[in-house]
């Protein structure tokens, strides 16, 4: 038993690995049933009872067979134990692993739009201050502080609630209406009773970078951008729709992708079919992302 115990430490159980378990318990009791039949010859010569029968062959082997049935239905319980016990923590681990390579790559998709909102923000800081502007600058730099300490400490494995969500994308909206002046307006539908409801955190914030890059960035004029949110029986809908410029065959322009796939990814990779993303036109020169998830309470 100690030795199936300590190979299947070192192997781990398996579908093939079953059949030497039972053929290793079938031959140990083959050979473990004489040796205890034996002793118990042994033990009748050196203390012999009354009251048990005179051993002869056909009782050793009667003795022997009686106590292979035995060994070897110990061995069968103990083969068992041993792999349902293997079993679950081989699942625990893998669970664990899961759960740690989901949380790497959640992270990884994160974090790959903030570069791009921290290079445009401190060029626009550097803007501020050639033009000596500043008390703008400052309000930038602390704006800034502000939204990258509490974006750091987030962690993408863990929810908050639409109201924390959207408190941290106003700050980032302010740190943008500074830079585009009065480009850029923006206006926010959620109602109260939607405020509660969990949201994986920083989820909006690639969307909004997103409508402005492609929206205000790209063009002269003024656009608008509007959040929304909304709960349908058990399902959250989030939308960020943006006025958008347009080329002249009236096509929206090309390198739309990086951020929205970013989220797309993100969605699916937390939710694992449960919660879906699209983006695309919906009228001319209007472009919109939408996330559906869930609904879920803190």
């Amino acid at each position: 038993m100690f030795c199936l115990d300590r190979w299947a430490s070192r192997r781990g159980p398996s579908e093939s690995s079953l059949p030497i378990f039972v053929i290793s318990s079938f031959l140990i009791s083959l050979a473990a049933a004489p040796v205890w039949a034996a002793l118990g010859y042994a033990a009748q010569a050196v203390y012999p009872l009354p009251q048990l029968a005179t051993h002869d062959w056909n009782s050793f082997i009667n003795d022997t067979a009686l106590g292979a049935a035995l060994f070897f239905g110990w061995s069968c319980l103990f083969v068992s134990l041993i792999f349902s016990f293997e079993l679950h923590d081989r699942g625990r681990r893998l669970a664990a692993a899961r759960e740690e390579a989901l949380s790497a790559q959640m992270r990884a998709l994160r974090y790959q739009v903030n570069p791009h909102f921290l290079f445009n923000t401190l060029n626009s800081i550097a803007g501020l201050i050639e033009e000596g502007s500043a008390t703008r600058a400052e309000r930038m730099v602390l704006s800034l502080s502000t939204f990258l300490r509490t974006t750091l400490s987030l962690d993408p494995m863990h929810d908050v609630s639409l109201a924390d969500e959207l408190a941290l994308q106003e700050e980032y909206l302010e740190i943008e209406r500074e830079r585009f002046s009065d480009r850029m307006a923006f206006s926010i539908d959620m109602p109260e009773d939607v405020r509660s409801a969990l949201v994986p955190s920083l989820i909006l914030q690639p969307l909004i970078e997103n409508a402005i890059k492609h929206g205000v960035g790209a063009t002269v004029g003024k656009v608008e951008i509007a959040l929304r949110a909304r709960r349908e029986a058990d399902r959250l809908h989030l939308t960020v729709e943006n006025d958008m410029p347009m080329d002249d065959d009236g096509k929206k322009p090309a390198g739309m992708g990086v951020g929205l796939r970013n989220v797309a990814e993100r969605v699916h990779a937390r939710f694992q079919g449960d919660g879906s993303f699209s983006s695309g036109p919906v009228a001319p020169g209007r472009y919109r992302a939408s996330i559906d998830l869930p609904w879920r309470l803190a």
